[in-house]
């Protein structure tokens, strides 16, 4: 069968080009036949050849955008005279955000008995941001990867801002005020999905302890032999995006020869009880995105989960906590940073409407670590050390996550302490700020050997520093249950 020619569907007019970086078009067409590419920046055209596959791909050199620079560009493709141009082109940073319905949640309720991003009525009202750009990647499961994913680019506007994610939005119009250049967003997440969903067969397989957990039981399973055309219902669905490498193959592949500048994570609740395997999946699909996109160690920012109960009202339950000291152990890989929301979550509602703050600590993140504002405070107050005086334990943390010094959100006493002795017993702790350090003492532990903090499933927190960034989770022991 002839091949056609054919433009990448993600390549389209009203779309962000990633500045300072080759810009690649790539699609199809008949095996030898010539492809002229040409951006109207530059005065220099490039040729391509369609390879024994029918397959085609070309770069175009991209300027460095300028700030308050909007200005509308075209790329012009001719095959056998047939021209083909995407206008309204614009000159920015493009930004990969993907993982469940956190990322997934949209500014606008996505049904009648759904509730919105906080104050969605005002916002979209107010989200007249012609520069910036998003596509939502159609939801879709594939057992083998995909060229193509279908979306269309929209320019947000109060008409359209409704259906951008609640985080995308918060986060690109910061990076828009503060960098004053364009921002594209590519929206790629599905409600209720699994960290092993959306990776690579390569990258899981590339782990033998991920590949044993996640791949080779998934493999050797019937579901593995079953066609998705079977997926009818709700509770099938949510089966199926458990099922490792089915969202990568058909709405992350298919970006992956796409410019941009980084990736947002806002991912982990299907898999809450995963614990520490967690950090080595999230690690596993991160390198292999990075490797696909072939642009180096891009950024990787994620959220760390929000405190929720889970239906269970279990004040004193671990699992969740243990599996947010998992997400940050990934800051441990190279170019991450995480944004915690220990105190913007709603115990009973998996979905906080509070969107903006989320939106708003990952771009604190992205301007400190890839846009060189590094008087920007990126992260709140993180655990440097402990020491004990006598029945008093003294909290100190690490200087760059102090920012103007820490406070309470609330004005009251920091909550969520507790101490405990050789016997392993945690009790909940008084807590003081003295200067930068959080003093504790509890009457039923005269000599504290370990301390805990927002170590549960779901604490809100009040501790946090000046600039409103709350205090990190920790435990400073390593005891098991």
């Amino acid at each position: 069968m002839a091949v056609e020619f054919s433009l990448a569907a993600i390549l389209q007019s009203n779309m962000v080009i990633q500045q300072a970086k080759p810009f690649s078009l790539w699609g199809t067409a008949p095996v030898g036949d010539t492809i002229s590419l040409a951006g109207d920046w530059t005065k220099t055209n490039v040729s391509v050849v369609a390879d024994a596959t029918g397959h085609w791909k070309g770069q175009l050199p991209v300027p460095a955008a300028k700030p308050h620079d909007f200005t509308p560009h075209t790329i012009t493709i001719i095959h056998r005279g047939r021209r083909v141009e995407l206008s309204n082109v614009l000159i920015g940073e493009v930004w990969v955000c993907s993982g469940q319905s956190n990322m997934d949640m949209e500014m606008k309720p996505a049904l009648p008995w759904l509730r919105g991003v906080l104050n969605h009525e005002q916002e979209i009202a107010g989200a007249n941001h012609p520069e910036i750009r998003f596509i939502n990647i159609e939801n879709s499961f594939k057992k083998t990867p995909q060229e193509n994913a279908k979306g269309t680019w929209i320019i947000c506007s109060p008409a359209t801002a409704g259906d951008l994610s609640g985080v995308a939005y918060y986060y690109g119009r910061e990076l828009l005020q503060k960098l004053k250049v364009p921002v594209g967003l590519v929206v790629s997440s599905v409600g209720g999905s699994a960290c092993q969903a959306w990776t690579s067969r390569e990258a899981l397989e590339a782990d033998a302890a991920v590949k044993a957990k996640y791949l080779t039981p998934y493999l050797e399973s019937p579901q593995a032999q079953e066609s998705l055309d079977s997926v009818k219902t709700l509770e099938k669905l949510f089966e199926v995006l458990a099922r490792p490498t089915l969202l990568y193959n058909a709405m992350i592949y298919p970006l992956r020869q796409l410019s941009i500048k980084g990736f947002l994570w806002y991912q982990g609740e299907s898999n809450k009880n995963d614990g520490s395997a967690y950090t080595r999946l999230c690690t596993a699909m991160l390198q292999g995105w990075r490797k696909d996109f072939n642009q180096g160690d891009l950024p990787f920012y994620y959220v760390q989960v929000t405190p929720y109960n889970w239906e269970e009202n279990d004040s004193t339950a671990t699992y969740y906590a243990r599996f947010r000291e998992a997400q940050e152990a990934m800051l441990q890989v190279k170019n991450t940073g995480m944004a915690v929301t220990m105190n913007i979550g709603e115990v009973k509602d998996i979905h906080p409407r509070n969107k903006k703050d989320v939106g708003l600590r990952l771009a604190r993140i992205a301007l400190a670590k890839t846009y060189g504002q590094s008087k920007t405070v990126n992260m709140g107050p993180k655990l440097k050390s402990f020491t004990r005086s006598g029945a008093t334990v003294k909290v100190t943390f690490k200087p760059e996550s102090l920012g103007a010094g820490i406070t309470t959100t609330d004005g009251q006493a920091p909550r969520h302490f507790y101490v405990a002795g050789k016997d392993q017993v945690f009790h909940p702790a008084e807590a003081k700020i003295i200067r930068n350090e959080v003093w504790l003492t509890s009457d039923k532990v005269k000599e504290p050997v370990a301390v805990r903090y927002a170590f549960t499933n779901y604490p809100i927190t009040n501790l946090a520093n000046n600039d409103g960034l709350p205090a990190m989770p920790f435990r400073t022991d390593t005891w098991d249950k």
